[in-house]
């Protein structure tokens, strides 16, 4: 055997000893990523050693009103010498939301999501053997054994598939509710993957939405305009034996909320939160939240605990200050 197969064995086997021994496991997440302002939030996820990080979504800016994708490469060319390189010592995970998907609220009648999915997959560096190169959308899963915790992580794609909104005069609230039986959130394809991967035995799942499934009281987009949808989730989440917890971003506000012992954590912005001025955004509340809604520059930590079988669900600060916590057990 040659020195450098022994040396790429011996570090597969160090790293594989690492996740499925450790009695933590720590997954960052977030979304709304400017790739023209500054990044000083990952000097304080470094300092919380994540095994892993999940980008929620809007991970560039590099949409037009138009649709056209001309300033997505550069966009994206930008963020790559922005990304601190230590990342690539941990797990990367990502799913688009529309700024990086090409049109602001955009769905699946956009005329460029097919080049626009090329950039998404060719930047995160996915592996040309992936199902993501052979399917529509960008939706995938990925099963972690974590000292006998299987954890699933199943992330949707909510843009590729999603019927239009139904956008309403004046300001507030921006869409109704769209109740026709064939308006859809996931496609057709989509949702019968979905339901097949979710009979995968597991002890966690985490389900990954770049758009908001629980809250309902606000006026932006959200699973609950299509309420078809939303019900068709809940529903197939409430049939599995694992414990669920959603992340979600999108929102450039954080917060944390549960529903019938289902909970999901929004984490956003990383460096691009919403003006001070909209206070109807700042004083954001809803009857399924736990605590506060969170403002500011925020990141998001799952810390998975094998020796007592715990989820901590954590929303920190630009500096790394617990925000809201809540410990769920599975």
């Amino acid at each position: 055997m040659k020195l450098y197969t022994r040396l790429k064995l011996f570090l597969i086997i160090i790293l594989f000893s690492n996740i499925t021994h450790a009695q933590k496991y720590v997954i960052g997440f977030g979304s709304c990523l400017d790739q023209n302002a500054p990044q000083p939030i990952w000097g304080s996820i470094e300092r919380d050693s994540i095994d892993s990080f999940i980008f929620l979504g809007d991970n560039v800016y590099g949409d037009k009103p138009s649709g056209d994708l001309s300033e997505m490469k550069s966009a994206y060319n930008k963020q790559e010498q922005m990304i601190p390189a230590w990342l690539s010592n941990v797990m990367v995970e990502a799913v688009w939301d529309d700024h990086d998907y090409g049109i602001n609220d955009g769905g699946g009648t956009y005329q460029n999501k097919y080049e626009s999915k090329e950039l998404f997959l060719d930047f995160w560096k996915i592996n040309p053997d992936d199902d993501r190169y052979k399917r529509d959308g960008t939706y995938f899963n990925k099963l972690l054994n974590i000292n006998g915790v299987r954890v699933h992580l199943v992330a949707l794609d909510t843009r590729f598939f999603r019927s239009d909104l139904i956008k309403l005069k004046g300001k507030y609230p921006l869409f109704g509710i769209n109740e026709t039986k064939d308006a859809t959130i996931l496609g057709d394809e989509q949702w019968t993957w979905l339901e097949k991967t979710l009979q995968v035995n597991a002890d966690i799942v985490i389900l990954i939405s770049s758009i908001q499934v629980l809250p309902k009281d606000h006026g932006y987009e959200k699973w609950s305009l299509f309420p078809n949808e939303m019900e068709r989730l809940i529903n197939n989440i409430q049939n599995i034996k694992a414990k669920t917890i959603i992340i979600s971003g999108d929102r450039h506000k954080a917060a944390i909320y549960n529903n019938k012992d289902i909970f999901e954590i929004t984490s956003s912005s990383l460096n691009r939160p919403i003006s001070t001025f909209n206070m109807m955004r700042a004083n954001e509340t809803d009857s399924l939240m736990i605590g506060k809604v969170f403002n500011k520059e925020n990141y998001g930590l799952l810390i998975i605990d094998t020796e007592s079988n715990t989820v901590e669900m954590s929303i920190k600060d630009i500096k790394g200050t617990t925000i809201n916590t809540v410990n769920v057990n599975f």
